[in-house]
């Protein structure tokens, strides 16, 4: 029960890795509000999470929404964990151009509004709302590819190094006001979610795609939503008081150097 008495705001939620995070955080004795657009999942994943976990609608890009839904889990108590996971990658649709010479400025736009509007609209509401008991951890999650270029989805991997650094900043700004609230980001690579079921395909397609977005992963796999959650609650907990303007790469050892994966069994 290391979040025994906490309340979290999880963002994305509805699936992937928001999900995992709001199931681990419920598990840990969180009281979980789940958001996202996916209504219908996030209320049936709510609803299975039982009495600790609820769900509100929340388009991240909206500041209305934020408003309102932080002034109803204060109505609640406190908010002491807010989780800014909603993200997406461009690719939804299956036929967007997302590299730096042929994307358009809308589907640019539309990456960013969700990516990182979202997230400094979360920060910035998050912050209002732990200033009330001076204490609180904002975790964004990140990627891999805002460490990296990514020379085909452009959009996707400004907007994570957006992320990374807004994080820091966040960090510094609470820090300066003399608040206990805490800022680190997550920055997952290949881990297998929905989000990724546009780029895999289907049948043998699928096979093939999947063994070559993780061949140059020393561990040769793709991580899982829930790996991901066990960070996430760390740094929820009090056991991460130290901990912030931080950034944790869970990536199978890709940007560890030399890529060194074991040899196929025959």
């Amino acid at each position: 029960m290391r979040l025994k008495s906490k309340n979290a705001l999880v963002t994305g939620a509805a699936r992937g890795i928001g999900a995992a995070i709001a199931q681990a955080f419920v598990e840990e004795g969180a009281k979980v509000w789940l958001t996202d657009i996916r209504d219908a999942q996030g209320k049936q994943l709510a609803d299975s999470l039982g009495s600790n976990a609820a769900y509100r609608r929340l388009d991240v890009r909206e500041e209305t929404g934020w408003q309102k839904v932080t002034d109803t889990i204060l109505a609640d108590g406190e908010l002491d964990v807010v989780v800014n996971n909603a993200g997406i990658t461009g690719f939804e649709n299956g036929d967007e151009v997302h590299d730096p010479e042929h994307a358009s400025l809308e589907h640019w736009r539309a990456v960013h509004a969700t990516n990182l509007d979202g997230v400094f609209l979360g920060c910035k509401h998050a912050i209002r709302a732990m200033r009330r008991h001076g204490a609180g951890s904002i975790i964004n999650i990140s990627s891999r590819s805002g460490q990296v270029g990514i020379p085909a989805a452009a959009a996707y991997a400004s907007s994570k190094a957006a992320v990374r650094n807004h994080t820091k900043t966040v960090a510094l700004y609470c820090a300066e006001q003399g608040l206990k609230i805490r800022c680190n980001s997550i920055h997952p690579a290949a881990v297998l979610t929905p989000m990724w079921e546009p780029m895999l395909g289907e049948g043998e397609d699928r096979v093939r795609n999947m063994e070559s977005f993780v061949a140059d992963t020393p561990l040769r796999r793709f991580g899982d939503p829930a790996e991901v959650a066990a960070i996430a609650v760390m740094l929820a907990s009090d056991e991460a008081p130290y901990i912030t303007g931080s950034e944790v790469t869970i990536d199978g050892g890709l940007l560890a150097g030399t890529a060194a994966a074991p040899a196929k069994p025959d």
